[in-house]
């Protein structure tokens, strides 16, 4: 399958006016992104299953793999994490013919790490030597000695500019190791100076305790999500972060105050009685962000499924009729589409390989349509996103960073009736193995009759459409067969007792 150059996302796009929600228990932090009464984003973040990315551990190698050119590190969690030699930072310094993993480690070293993806599925966190702290206007590259720019700022004599300022701020003898974020473009010398103070004494603190630290110690672990709100994503868009628990309200205030000092006015405590979320229809929207089906406005639909490998997304008509002629209906269903993806990657936080089947469209014109209104959706993605043209199959491939576990996973688990299949058996399916079960059991056991217990649909089945193939099975054995509803059973479950 052939893929197409991947297609340039636009820049600079003028992004609408936000409200940010900030939902906050004991157990769990939620975060709706709403535009337009319409929910963007969610980030959900639970105190028993916090995520990792970001955070800093004095790690110990396990085990080096010379053949995948990688290591596992134990850093204190439930399985080992991984650490290619591409996230070596000192691959880097060695000479070609000595960029060899097991040149660097070796089994029972303490090495500095960070976690730069967190544990998904079956797979270990995966790991970085090189460490970065995110300020509000910097990223802090403590072992480089060189400063970088945000490819999102594209004028060259800003990125110039903003290079000179930074080298002008830092203090004498300092690390220079910095990324210059895209925030930074309209941050004053005061505030680029406090994220610098921040960053410098976080780093030293975190140098401090690696050196008194046994191994597979948690040096640092990256702010709560409440605070990273106002760090990562509150912007001139944002009209207001509202916050429905007064001691975080006092806590984000004091980080605003301190880091964000302009998100401070579009702090609000809420104190409604409605719950926050219910009151702005967000619980509705986290209900539907876990369906498979995605109705379109005008009557066409998506159909989303995530799997391990990749997630597909087939578009479809449904009862959209368009005015013209079908090409047209096809082509503006196709369109509505773009948007409709776009949000439910960014609402489900789906990562990884992404193939859209979008319905066949003979317009070329059409298609290069369809694919710019997809580029334009995704590039509002604060997350990395690539889009690739579509393919000789007709289908496009999108790939979406993936960082942290999807909407589905944190909230759902695989379901134990249909041992994750996402379909159960019919209850006449069931019914023909519980007669194939007494067929078995009739031969090798001398009973004097069985009694099967069964699902309510299963036992209605026998009772009514499946009596005729029972009352055969009683003739065939010679023996009586009695039925008895378990309440408790999955459609999937019985068992045949002998009597």
């Amino acid at each position: 399958m052939m893929l197409h150059q991947p297609i340039a996302l636009p820049r600079d796009l003028p992004r609408p006016k936000e409200q940010i929600l900030v939902n906050i228990t004991p157990q769990e932090t939620r975060v709706a992104v709403v535009e337009d009464a319409i929910v963007q984003e969610l980030h959900i973040e639970r105190a028993a299953s916090r995520g990792i990315v970001g955070n800093i551990y004095l790690g110990q190698v396990k085990r080096v793999l010379p053949g995948m050119q990688s290591a596992f590190i134990e850093i204190g969690l439930e399985r080992a994490a991984f650490l290619h030699i591409a996230d070596v930072l000192e691959q880097r310094q060695h000479p070609a013919e000595q960029q060899r993993i097991e040149r660097m480690l070796f089994e029972g070293q303490t090495v500095l790490v960070q976690v730069i993806k967190d544990p998904i599925g079956t797979k270990g966190a995966r790991l970085s030597t090189q460490i970065s702290l995110a300020g509000r206007f910097l990223v802090h590259l403590p072992q480089e000695e060189h400063i970088g720019i945000s490819q999102k700022i594209e004028n060259e004599d800003d990125r110039l500019s903003l290079k000179a300022r930074l080298e002008r701020l830092l203090p004498e003898g300092a690390p220079r190791g910095y990324i210059i974020r895209t925030s930074a473009e309209t941050a004053s010398d005061a505030e680029l100076l406090a994220d610098i103070e921040y960053l410098s004494k976080l780093w030293s603190d975190i140098s401090n305790r690696s050196r008194l630290s046994p191994a597979q110690t948690l040096l640092y672990q990256d702010l709560p999500l409440s605070l990273r709100v106002l760090r990562d994503m509150v912007s001139d868009s944002t009209e207001r972060v509202i916050v429905d628990s007064t001691e975080n309200y006092g806590k984000m205030l004091e980080f605003a105050e301190q880091y964000v000092s302009q998100a401070v006015p579009k702090i609000e405590r809420y104190s409604g009685e409605r719950p926050l979320f219910e009151m702005h229809g967000i619980e509705a929207e986290i209900d539907k962000a876990l369906a498979r089906r995605v109705n379109l406005k005008f009557g066409g639909y998506l159909i989303i499924d995530q799997t391990e490998a990749m997630t597909t997304i087939d578009v479809n008509t449904g009862g959209f009729v368009g005015n013209r002629n079908f090409e047209e209906t096809i082509f503006k269903t196709n369109l509505e589409a773009t948007h409709a993806i776009a949000r439910q990657l960014r609402l489900r936080n789906l990562g990884g390989i992404i193939i859209v089947d979008f319905i066949d469209m003979d317009s070329e014109e059409h298609r290069e349509a369809v694919l710019h209104e997809l580029a334009k959706s995704l590039a509002r993605d604060r997350t990395r996103v690539t889009l690739n043209g579509f393919t000789s199959l007709g289908l496009v491939e999108i790939t979406r960073k993936r960082t942290r576990e999807s909407l589905a996973h944190v909230l759902c688990e695989g379901c134990p009736t249909c041992q994750n299949r996402g379909e159960i058996k019919t209850a006449q399916t069931v019914c023909y193995e519980i007669q194939r079960e007494i067929v078995r059991e009739a031969r090798q056991f001398d009973a004097k009759g069985f009694r099967i217990l069964a699902a309510q649909p299963v036992i209605d089945m026998f009772l009514d459409e499946e009596s005729q193939s029972l009352a055969m099975l009683v003739d065939f054995i010679g023996k009586p067969i009695s039925l008895s509803v378990e309440a408790t059973y999955t459609q999937e479950q019985f068992d045949v007792v002998l009597l």
